[in-house]
């Protein structure tokens, strides 16, 4: 049994992370840091957490502790990754994985210098629907891939994590936010890389200097190492909306709420206007199975879907979205 401490245990531990630890096998969630420590106190009576420490570096130096899961703001990934590899512990990290890929490498090295396995959070390559897809697009049923898509929509003004219209804290808007996990996600499904980007996006309309560096709504164009054409469009200002598609020369499949884990997806494989086939997955127990991944990778008995290695290369197409942005031009993948 893998024991961890979250670092930042906000709405995204009480909503799905301390939730998933119930449904795990091989994990358990036995400490907590978070800045309000009455806040953390309730937490730890509420989900029967053992320990609750008054610092990160607390947590990180505890032996009840063996894997640390940062879940704190973009900006203290870093930090806290850093922090928790050196006292020795195997880290997982939320996406995105640092603010630029430069950082995500310092992480990744400290990881390999201190043996210690390292993986980041992108629950999606977890999720049923993207697996499945996964499967159908390697077994040729849609042909060879043509075209690809993936939105991702939310509003950030009804977000209980306030600090992701703070430019200082949060690694972008959607794009860093929503976009990485459309990226990965269709990264994950194609099985191909991205070779270049070209963004268009809107930035965030407040008076509040932290915001004026955000963007709230962006559409981004990306080329593929096998030929693919992508397409994915990220909001804060819309409904919340997944949706994946991929495009074959032989037929198409689509998702909505592709992402969602919320309720049940709904997987179409269709041709010349006719559905060939339909089927139903859920995504619930993603977060359980992505823990109990990184679980095996911290003992030794299996390997974890989405590596602090693989993550650098996500974080190097951020950048780029980023460069795109604010050049006008396409952007290669450095």
């Amino acid at each position: 049994m893998v024991r961890y401490g979250i670092l930042g245990f906000g709405h995204h531990g009480e909503r799905r992370l301390a939730p998933a630890f119930d449904q795990t096998k091989n994990s358990q969630l036995s400490g907590i840091w978070r800045r309000n420590q009455e806040r953390a106190r309730d937490n730890a009576q509420h989900f029967n957490i053992a320990h609750v420490f008054a610092t990160p570096e607390e947590l990180c130096a505890s032996p009840a502790i063996d894997a640390v899961f940062v879940a704190s703001p973009d900006a203290l990934h870093s930090e806290h990754t850093l922090l928790a590899l050196r006292h020795g512990k195997a880290v997982l990290c939320e996406k995105p994985l640092a603010m630029s890929a430069s950082e995500a490498v310092r992480m990744a090295s400290a990881a390999r210098a201190a043996g210690r396995v390292f993986g980041v959070a992108q629950n999606f390559r977890y999720n049923s629907s993207l697996q499945r897809m996964r499967a159908l697009v390697a077994q040729g049923t849609i042909g060879t891939p043509v075209f690809a898509s993936a939105h991702f929509c939310f509003l950030s003004r009804n977000s209980p994590r306030t600090w992701i219209n703070d430019g200082g804290m949060a690694c972008g808007g959607p794009i860093g936010d929503v976009g990485i996990h459309a990226i990965d996600a269709l990264r994950f499904l194609l099985e191909q890389e991205v070779l270049a980007i070209a963004t268009l996006a809107q930035g965030l309309q407040s008076e509040s200097p932290s915001e004026r560096e955000l963007e709230e709504s962006a559409a981004l164009s990306l080329e593929f190492s096998l030929g693919v054409l992508a397409n994915i469009q990220v909001t804060f200002r819309a409904e919340y909306r997944t949706f994946i598609e991929v495009v074959g020369e032989q037929g198409v499949l689509t998702a909505e709420s592709g992402l969602t884990v919320d309720r049940p997806v709904t997987i179409l494989h269709h041709a010349a206007g006719t559905v060939l086939a339909q089927e139903v997955v859920s995504n619930r127990d993603a977060y359980s199975r992505m823990l109990d991944a990184f679980s095996a990778a911290v003992e030794g008995t299996g390997i974890f879907a989405s590596t602090g290695e693989d993550g650098i290369q996500n974080q190097r197409i951020l950048d780029a979205a980023f460069r795109s942005w604010h050049s006008g031009c396409r952007e290669r993948i450095r």
